[in-house]
């Protein structure tokens, strides 16, 4: 396939023909898929290409056959449940009329639900059918493969004059700061907020508001109405702008995400390697839906990376699918090996990571996160 030839695709959001592949990081396993630690493997990949629609600009995957089922095995992070909570209290401090409404939320294998904090509010859940004052998605669309259809969906729960909240991870800083292990099969979408506004507005709805959070390295949560009860304030057009000079829109320039994953995988691989020539130990922490992508690419196997830790149980005794065959294990082995050096592949919540290591005062290791570049993080800006 020649990078910006069209084929016979329809856009995942506007189910337009006017899609061109992008970004070809080759065949890859599905993320989600952990075979117990003695499978031989070869696991089973398949192609991992990000394509644009130029009518609405939603990035997302290209045609991709089916791919190996597997329950979410990962636990939710303390980062995570803490976000739900502030977000909660934000958005009824915000929009204090929707306490004690009715509320509708799409869920996620990520965790993450606002439901226990909203019911805490006096907030009622919405029956069959019923329509929602306030309808929620954190992190859930961009695992459903039709996204405009899905949008949909969320417009015909959303009761009138209520808001829907989208939080999703933004292709801004997944572009900027070359987040490339993100992108993984089970993840249709990769969502910027022009391409949300073109879509959204195909479903009768237009974003009012938006505000940039941290999550998952860098997200969106935007706020929609239906397009005649919005009220679109100045934080729209501050974020446009910043999509619009990344030229996350743009095909050439999203082409350019692919040699920035291939440089930043090598890298990765040598800094493994001058720690081992060094005589360092250097073993993961996490076993993310991230990091088959990343030590794929990088060509890591248990010579570089003997295993990883996790605090999933049902990760315990499986392995990173792929070709590095990294074992999975308890965090007690890893605080029991001490090694000069952490992986840290969880490195959206790398704070937390090094925060749970250090709190028993540590043994002196350093942290190494591998993405835009492999850099060492210090152990203080944990605290």
């Amino acid at each position: 396939m020649v990078k910006g030839e069209a084929v016979a695709f329809r856009c995942r959001g506007c189910a337009g023909e006017n899609v061109v592949p992008v970004v070809d990081l080759g065949a890859q396993p599905c993320a989600d898929y952990f075979p117990a630690a003695d499978a031989p493997g070869p696991d089973p990949r398949w192609p991992l290409e990000l394509w644009l629609c130029r009518d609405c600009t939603l990035v997302q995957l290209g045609p991709v056959e089916a791919q190996v089922a597997e329950e979410p095995l990962a636990v939710e992070s303390a980062t995570s449940r803490a976000h739900a909570e502030t977000s909660v209290k934000e958005i009824l401090g915000d929009y204090p009329e929707l306490s004690g409404g009715t509320v509708f939320e799409f869920g996620s294998p990520h965790g993450g639900s606002w439901l226990d904090h909203l019911y805490a509010a006096d907030c009622r859940l919405a029956g069959d059918g019923e329509t929602a004052n306030l309808v929620v998605d954190v992190h859930g669309i961009v695992h459903e493969p039709q996204y405009g259809d899905s949008l949909q969906l969320r417009a015909e729960r959303l009761a009138p004059g209520g808001l829907l909240v989208m939080e999703f991870h933004h292709l801004l800083p997944l572009f900027v700061g070359n987040q490339f292990d993100t992108i993984r099969h089970g993840h249709w979408a990769y969502v910027s907020l022009r391409a949300l506004r073109n879509v959204a507005a195909l479903h009768g709805l237009a974003v009012e508001s938006v505000r940039q959070v941290d999550m998952f390295g860098g997200s969106l949560m935007v706020m929609l109405r239906h397009a005649a009860d919005a009220k679109p304030d100045a934080s729209i057009a501050v974020l446009l702008e910043d999509e619009d000079a990344a030229g996350i829109a743009d095909e050439v320039q999203l082409g350019s995400l692919q040699e920035a994953a291939w440089h930043a995988a090598g890298a990765l691989h040598d800094e493994l390697a001058r720690h081992k020539a060094a005589g360092r130990t250097v073993l993961g922490y996490g076993a993310p839906s991230k990091a088959p992508v990343l030590l794929d690419l990088s060509r890591v196997t248990t010579d570089l990376l003997p295993f990883t830790v996790d605090m999933a149980p049902g990760k315990h005794g499986r392995r990173i699918p792929g070709g590095c065959l990294v074992p999975i294990r308890p965090i007690a082995e890893l605080k029991a090996a001490r090694p000069d050096v952490v992986l840290v592949l969880t490195w959206d919540i790398a704070d937390e990571v090094i925060a749970q290591l250090e709190s028993d005062g540590g043994w002196g290791t350093s942290y190494l996160v591998p993405l835009p570049e492999p850099h060492e993080r210090e152990r203080r800006e944990a605290r």
